[in-house]
């Protein structure tokens, strides 16, 4: 890792601490700074721009689905059959975000109602977009036939919250023992046998 990627990690890492510790508000970049063991607080906006930005990239960091798409290029030209299931396996690691980074969200969420849009966006958001890209780059490959991506897009992500939900919230959704990945792969097969080239 390079010594940049290290620092960021670093100051990601406080971040991380400082936000659970102490809020949105309470967190100050001077503190973070201090815990990262920078020398200055300045360095923090090297890397990052202001504490929203340094926000959403905490939270971003901490969810699997979005460390999936994180550096998107490379996975444009994957085939939707390897893509989409890594793309599920990785929406379905949601349950195993630590308490700490759920209550984070939670008490921000409920106190700064545009933490919780700043979520949405750092996350759900940030995968609906690379999804979009992602589905349209396959149409101009040939592999999925011309489609408004926007629906595609959700409707994939719609396929996968029954199964996500019910292992949170309510089991009821999943007493019949049907498995993630049997569920990924169902759903994965429904959607681009809907999404195939005619012929």
């Amino acid at each position: 890792m390079s010594e940049e990627l290290d620092r960021r990690a670093q100051i990601l890492d406080a971040a991380f601490e400082e936000f659970a510790a102490k809020g949105f508000k309470g967190a100050t970049i001077k503190s973070i700074a201090r815990a990262a063991g920078l020398q200055s607080p300045a360095l923090i906006y090297w890397y990052f721009p202001d504490k929203d930005t340094l926000f959403r990239e905490v939270l971003g960091s901490r969810i699997p689905v979005v460390r999936a798409v994180a550096d998107p290029t490379p996975l444009l030209d994957l085939p939707p059959e390897e893509l989409l299931p890594r793309i599920g396996r990785a929406y379905f690691a949601f349950e195993q975000l630590d308490a700490q980074t759920l209550r984070l969200v939670v008490a921000e969420a409920l106190r700064r109602p545009e933490v919780a849009e700043m979520f949405v966006r750092s996350g759900p958001g940030r995968v609906l977009e690379f999804l979009k890209a992602y589905l349209e780059h396959q149409i101009e490959l040939g592999r999925l036939r011309p489609h408004d991506v926007r629906s595609s897009a959700r409707a994939f992500i719609g396929m996968l919250i029954p199964q996500l939900a019910g292992k949170m919230f309510f089991p009821a959704l999943v007493e019949d023992g049907l498995t993630d990945e049997d569920h990924l792969q169902n759903a994965v097969s429904i959607f681009l046998d809907g999404l195939r080239p005619e012929g």
